[in-house]
């Protein structure tokens, strides 16, 4: 086996190997090859590598509540295969105006109550006129005095506008990179993977965090999953905040129908995330709301520690904050 991913499953107490201690360090240059490794362990062997690597940067038994709401909802441009925002799919979703800085105040109030530490606008757009930052820079500004973290997710950032967000307070800025460029192009053809990194780039330069994840169950291998990690993995730094969505599969968008991904095989992408980028908040994000109890379970088993929270993302259904309340008591955990 590959010394940078060394075993350490024959004997749990014994001290783990200099290998791995580089590896989890965020220094290690993560090869897909070296990921697929991973995925490809048995499935014990590998939950056990991604919980000593998560019990040595995390609490164990924590997780981040987020809520997500959507600022600016439908008439998006891009072709994005998996998205009911898109203006050119029959999905049933209108394009809708912004929404009020009184509205977004009014939700995010009430995330706060319910227990979310950290609050997410997003807007279809392929990427904000300066009208728009102007508008979401005072909802920033606004969410941030209620003591929540704040995160958007706005689409393509052209210069300066990341410096403007950074200032109204924002924490986080989302841009997920999807799947592996290999695949890339099977999903999306109206921006290409260097828009996003570009954008990404211009988001580190201004000191911000970076939220960045991809989607699986879009009907890619197992070799493109790991190809999406890894690119995750090798950004330098690596993403503070990564979100793994499961695809959500909605009518009239051109991924509907796609073969549904083995939920099992969710949670190995869960845990590799976690061993390549064991400081990073790995988040159970899109899809949640059809996944059972156990299969959660096993996603906080395999280092997942942060969730949104709530009744709705962006256009799609999310577990009502009672029944991950109810979930989270089962399995004893508590909220960040």
């Amino acid at each position: 086996m590959n010394q940078l991913i060394p075993d350490v499953t024959s004997n749990a107490t014994a001290r783990q190997p200099d290998s791995m201690t580089n590896a989890i360090t965020g220094s290690l240059h993560w090869s897909v090859a070296q990921i697929e490794v991973l995925l490809d362990l048995p499935f014990s062997d590998l939950i056990h590598r991604a919980q000593l690597v998560h019990r040595q940067h995390h609490d164990a038994n924590a997780v981040q509540l987020s809520t997500l709401i959507s600022v600016k909802t439908g008439g998006c441009p891009e072709d994005c295969g998996y998205c009911p925002q898109a203006a050119r799919y029959h999905t049933g979703v209108e394009d809708q105006d912004m929404l009020s800085l009184t509205e977004v105040i009014a939700t995010a109030e009430a995330a706060k109550a319910q227990g979310a530490s950290r609050f997410c606008m997003g807007a279809a757009w392929r990427g904000p006129k300066q009208r728009d930052i102007d508008k979401v820079a005072e909802m920033i500004s606004a969410v941030k005095a209620l003591g929540l973290e704040t995160c958007a997710t706005l689409g393509m950032l052209k210069s300066g506008q990341a410096e403007q967000l950074r200032q109204a307070g924002l924490d986080y800025y989302n841009h997920n990179l999807d799947t592996a460029p290999e695949f890339y192009g099977e999903i999306i053809t109206t921006r290409d993977y260097q828009d996003r990194l570009d954008t990404l780039e211009q988001v580190r330069a201004t000191g911000m965090h970076v939220c960045c994840g991809g989607i699986v169950g879009m009907g890619e291998s197992r070799h493109a999953r790991a190809g999406l990690i890894a690119q995750l993995a090798n950004l330098d730094p690596y993403p503070e905040s990564v979100p793994i969505n499961h695809l959500v599969q909605v009518a009239g968008t051109p991924l509907h129908g796609t073969e549904a991904l083995d939920p099992l095989e969710f949670v190995r992408t869960i845990a590799a995330a976690r061993i390549t980028m064991p400081k990073a908040m790995v988040r159970l994000s899109a899809g949640r709301q059809e996944m059972s109890e156990a299969i959660q379970a096993l996603c906080f088993l395999a280092g997942a520690n942060s969730i949104f929270y709530g009744d709705k993302l962006l256009t799609t259904g999310n577990p009502e904050a009672q029944r991950d309340d109810a979930l989270f008591k089962k399995l004893g955990l508590h909220s960040l």
